[in-house]
C-alpha cells in the first residue's frame, strides 16, 4: 500500500496524460478489431509472446531461438495479411471532429430521397445496382477508376445508369455530396470469411468498400430485388423501399459504430 501511495505521489500531469493517451489508443484498437479475424490473430500473438517468456524462464533454448527468428517474418506476414485492416485503422484515427468542415459534406435530404426512389424502382424491376455515398474518407481512388460524371443526383439518372445493356450499368455509382461523381466504378471485394456465401459480387463489393472506408452503400439484388445497406463492414438485408429513406437518414446521421448484435446485420 505504501509503495502504491509513493507511486501516486510521484505522478505528474504529463504522466497522467501519457497513461490516458495509451489507454484511449488501446481502447480504440480493441473496438476496431472486435468481431473480426484480427481477434484470433491477436490471441495467437499473445500466446506466442507468452511462450517466448516461458522459454526464457524455463531455459528452453531451442524454443526461444525459434521464436526469436520467427518474429521478423511474423510481423511482415501480419502487414501483408491485414493491410486492409491497417488502412481502416489509420483512416479511423485520421478522422477529426472538424473533418466535415474540410470535406464535401454528406448527402442531404434531397439526395437521400432521390436514392431511395431510385432503389425502389430498381428493386421493383429486379435490376441490380450499387450506390456508394462518400462520407469523411474520400473515394477518389475508386472514382478515378470509373467514368466521371459530376452530375446532379436524380432518381431518373440512377435508374438509367443501371439499366441493363447500358455501358455504365456494370459497376458502382459513387455519390459525393449532392453530385454523382462517377459510374462504372470497381470496388474491392471483402475477404472476410464470415460473410455469408449467399451474397453475390455486389454485396461483397459493398462490404469490402465499407470495411476500408466510412462510406455507406445501397445495394439492390438482381436475383431477389431486395434492398440492402452496408456500413462499417456490416450489411443490413431486406429493407423495404418505403422505409429506406428513413434508414439512410439514421445511418448517415450516426457517427458512432452500432452494436454488432443489432438484428439484421451480418458480419
Amino acid at each position: 500500500m505504501d509503495a502504491l501511495l509513493g507511486i501516486l505521489q510521484r505522478l505528474g500531469w504529463w504522466d497522467v496524460l501519457d497513461i490516458l493517451i495509451v489507454s484511449v489508443a488501446i481502447y480504440e484498437i480493441l473496438k476496431l478489431i472486435r468481431g473480426t479475424r484480427a481477434v484470433q490473430m491477436g490471441l495467437g500473438a499473445g500466446l506466442l509472446l507468452a511462450l517466448f517468456y516461458l522459454s526464457r524462464l524455463g531455459h528452453l533454448t531451442t524454443v526461444n531461438w525459434l521464436i526469436r527468428n520467427m518474429i521478423g517474418y511474423v510481423v511482415f506476414a501480419l502487414i501483408v495479411l491485414f493491410q486492409a485492416d491497417i488502412r481502416r485503422t489509420l483512416a479511423h484515427f485520421g478522422r477529426t471532429p472538424f473533418a466535415g468542415y474540410f470535406g464535401r459534406g454528406e448527402a442531404g435530404d434531397d439526395v437521400i430521397e432521390e436514392i431511395a426512389v431510385a432503389a425502389g424502382v430498381l428493386a421493383s424491376q429486379r435490376v441490380g445496382a450499387i450506390i456508394a455515398i462518400e462520407r469523411d474518407i474520400g473515394l477518389r481512388n475508386y472514382i478515378e477508376g470509373g467514368i466521371p460524371l459530376d452530375a446532379t443526383v436524380t432518381n431518373d439518372l440512377l435508374v438509367t445508369i443501371f439499366k441493363p445493356g447500358t455501358p455504365l450499368h456494370d459497376g458502382a455509382v459513387i455519390v459525393q455530396g449532392n453530385r454523382v461523381a462517377a459510374a462504372a466504378c470497381f470496388l474491392p471485394l471483402t475477404i472476410n470469411p464470415v460473410v455469408s456465401k449467399d451474397f453475390g459480387t455486389r454485396h461483397r463489393a459493398a462490404i469490402g468498400l465499407t470495411e476500408e472506408t466510412d462510406a455507406l452503400a445501397v445495394i439492390v439484388s438482381e436475383e431477389t430485388g431486395r434492398i440492402s445497406v452496408a456500413l462499417e463492414g456490416r450489411i443490413e438485408v431486406g429493407i423495404a423501399a418505403d422505409t429506406l429513406r428513413t434508414r439512410l437518414r439514421e445511418l448517415l446521421a450516426a457517427r458512432e459504430p452500432r452494436p454488432r448484435e443489432k438484428r439484421g446485420l451480418y458480419d
